[in-house]
């Protein structure tokens, strides 16, 4: 999950106690110069943001929980930006409920809606260990318990499958898995927020489809990740697309060189956007789309793209 470097507005004013418990220690340590630099450097992004308001409502921007609790919150609420929300490491162990009860009644009151990205790192969905299977589920069950918290308009999850270790016993993987993401997806049903199913380090497509067609009656759906395809896969792109395409629901929009996960701006690798864009336009509706850079200039520089090419008046 990549981290954006956000400037932060440093007030307290109308901030609930979610804000005002976590901006405040950073404030006090804040100089009066620091403060106003601050300032200045949101005025100058909120100018910049407000220029995609047009189309803004439509997308969601990565959100590390631990950065909207220290100091990214203000931004996404200041420019109506739509926050898809990572729980990775510790948040879902460590944070009491009632944050993440406060930080989704705020969203909620601004009228922001959000999107969820489970944890994955050190998770085994399909894992052959019982105890690690065993804590794998529980944590994922919390973060589907947040599935009513927050309303997402969906949760995004990784297989956590690893070629060289799960494809000599591939049944007994997909058996495994099939009874982790089960009642996960049962779950989900009841609160109706699709569960869409992440590429990331496999090679081709076909591990997703085997799995959903294990999970078909649940109707789990597919998110496409371009910048995984382009560090990870050995198959196209229009592989991919292809094969996710009944199945596809959300998008994770990055580019990179080839040859790492770098979480560039669109069009600052080598990922073929246009063409790719060309495709999505022949569907009825888009996906729901996510934008993962690691800076406010890279994400500012993926809406300019967007707003030249899949929103372009």
């Amino acid at each position: 999950m990549p981290v954006l470097c956000w400037s932060v507005r440093w007030t307290t004013t109308n901030l609930n106690n979610f804000l005002q418990r976590h901006l405040l220690n950073e404030f006090l340590r804040t100089t009066q110069s620091g403060a106003e630099e601050h300032l200045y450097t949101r005025a100058m992004y909120h100018n910049e943001f407000r220029s995609y308001r047009r189309f803004s409502g439509k997308i969601f921007i990565n959100a590390p929980f631990s950065r909207l609790r220290t100091d990214l919150l203000p931004t996404f609420i200041d420019n109506g930006l739509q926050p898809e929300i990572g729980l990775e490491g510790n948040d879902l162990w460590d944070t009491p409920q009632q944050e993440f009860i406060e930080l989704a009644e705020l969203l909620n009151r601004h009228g922001l809606h959000c999107t969820l990205h489970a944890p994955f790192h050190d998770l085994t969905p399909g894992g052959f260990d019982r105890e690690i299977i065993r804590v794998t589920r529980e944590k994922l069950t919390l973060v589907f318990n947040l599935l009513p918290v927050f309303q997402p308009k969906s949760i995004v999850c990784h297989l956590g499958y690893n070629n060289l270790k799960h494809s000599q016993d591939l049944n007994r993987w997909l058996d495994v898995c099939t009874e982790t993401w089960t009642p996960l997806l049962e779950s989900a049903q009841r609160y109706h927020v699709p569960v869409m199913f992440e590429n990331t380090y496999e090679h081709a497509p076909s591990i997703h489809m085997a799995l959903l067609e294990r999970l078909a009656p649940l109707n789990p759906k597919c998110c496409l990740d371009t910048g995984h395809i382009l560090a990870f896969s050995t198959t196209s792109w229009e592989n991919w697309y292809s094969a996710f395409l009944p199945h596809l629901g959300q998008l994770h929009l990055h580019d990179n060189n080839g040859s790492t996960d770098q979480h560039l701006a669109l069009g600052q690798g080598i990922f073929h956007f246009d063409n790719f864009f060309s495709e999505l336009q022949n569907k009825e509706e888009l996906p729901i789309i996510t934008l993962e850079q690691r800076s406010v200039e890279d994400v500012l520089h993926s809406l300019s793209y967007l707003a030249r090419t899949i929103f372009a008046p």
